[in-house]
């Protein structure tokens, strides 16, 4: 963690760290603006969050690890919020069950509204006053807090895109958005990459996620990799030839997962009248055959590369092919909040970045010589390594500048209201 030298802490320093974090606490808002007041409340699955939620919890998070830390004599803005928007946190305290968090009428949208305007200007203050002394683990803290709100960013926008995606009416977020591009995807193609031992994992120079260091050298035998994701037509053409049906093509966990749901397609594709439809957050759309799958478990991604003779890369793999390029593509910065199809002309591998979170065939781990942090901040990573796999890329939602190309997101096997997708890979 770095510290502070000197006397005093640069005027330049506050104000730049007050701007992000303002910059940020904004863009939550104005994702939901769109929002009708009962969108806020409703909550489909328990992965699936209320907006209100999302709001409240990214709150609580600055107010129990930084107000209630290093300002004196702080007074939570209510007494029972520790309780009802600690997510995870054991070591802070019990927490309302995350399955219920659609029950909570109450607080209502405003109060959380006025929540997150109080703790906003104690944050600044704090930021404005703090002293030599504090300036290094204030600063870190905040910048956590920064990116744990664009991951919560993220979350808002596909947990509200499930909540809304069962309604019959098939609401929109978002009648503005943009209609699907009409290009083609291109052609298949792979990419050889020769034996390598590559520096996998995050520099730690600048911020990153624990999980995602410390750096270390990994032995990679030559593999090669698909030059853009599946498409939706190509995963179509599994479903037709029978591959929900055949036992054979799937893991045993995934093939009890998939009889106990009824699963027969990805999450979100309705047929009607005998013609695919996906449900986006523009509404109700047409399948676009050339738009990367999404939305798509582990298990579905593993017993289509199955089904077409191939593997899903490692994510040393897919580190090493990522490395050195420029994290550039549909983000949400974009405006889509959609994967689009591929472009042809781009430097390949296309779309390694943005669009889906890609799977992987790693479980979620710790690198070699990762040390659990010390108290709640041991909550954030570490203790979820286990039982889950890693997904690498970023989709169509999360935060151009939240992502990098080592950053690790994890998802349990069955999970698949996400927008998850595959890339294909085979032994050289």
């Amino acid at each position: 963690m770095p510290r502070t030298e000197g006397l005093h802490v640069a005027d330049d320093k506050r104000e730049q760290l007050i701007d992000q974090y303002r910059g940020t606490r904004d863009v939550s808002e104005k994702l939901c603006d769109p929002l009708a007041i009962e969108d806020y409340v409703v909550q489909t699955i328990p992965e699936a969050s209320p907006p209100k939620w999302h709001l409240a919890h990214v709150t609580w998070f600055f107010e129990t690890f930084l107000l209630k830390v290093f300002v004196p004599r702080y007074r939570p803005f209510h007494p029972l919020f520790e309780f009802l928007f600690n997510s995870y946190y054991n070591s802070v305290g019990a927490q309302w069950p995350r399955s219920r968090r659609g029950e909570l009428s109450r607080p209502t949208v405003e109060e959380v509204y006025a929540y997150r305007a109080c703790v906003d200007e104690a944050i600044v203050s704090l930021v404005n006053t703090a002293t030599v002394a504090d300036w290094a683990e204030i600063a870190w803290r905040l910048q956590l807090g920064i990116n744990h709100e664009q991951q919560h960013q993220e979350l808002l926008l596909t947990d509200l895109k499930q909540n809304l995606s069962l309604n019959p009416l098939y609401p929109a977020y978002r009648e503005d958005l943009p209609a699907p591009s009409g290009r083609q995807a291109p052609a298949l193609s792979w990419l050889h990459f020769e034996p390598a031992e590559p520096l996998i994992g995050h520099s730690g120079d600048v911020f990153a996620f624990d999980n995602e260091t410390p750096r270390h050298r990994v032995l990679l035998q030559g593999f090669r990799l698909a030059s853009r994701p599946v498409t939706n037509g190509e995963f179509q053409a599994f479903i037709e030839e029978g591959g929900y049906s055949e036992p054979s093509l799937w893991l045993s966990d995934g093939w009890s997962v998939l009889r106990a749901h009824d699963w027969d397609a990805p999450l979100h594709w309705r047929q009607i009248d005998g013609q695919w439809f996906e449900y986006t957050l523009a509404g109700l759309r047409p399948l676009n055959a050339d738009e990367p799958v999404s939305h798509v478990s582990y298990f579905e991604a593993d017993a289509y590369a199955t089904w077409a003779g191939k593997r899903l890369p490692s994510e040393q793999e897919w580190e090493h092919a990522a490395r050195g390029r420029r994290v550039d593509g549909n983000f949400r910065e974009r405006g889509r909040f959609h994967p689009e199809p591929a472009e042809e002309g781009r430097k390949k591998p296309l779309q390694l970045f943005g669009d889906v979170w890609e799977w992987t065939r790693s479980p979620y781990g710790p690198y070699p010589g990762y040390r659990r942090g010390e108290g709640a901040f041991g909550e954030y990573n570490g203790k979820f390594m286990c039982n889950q796999m890693v997904a690498r890329g970023g989709s169509c939602v999360t935060p151009r500048d939240h992502f990098r190309a080592s950053y690790r997101n994890f998802f349990y096997p069955h999970d698949r209201w996400q927008f998850l997708g595959i890339r294909l890979a085979e032994d050289a």
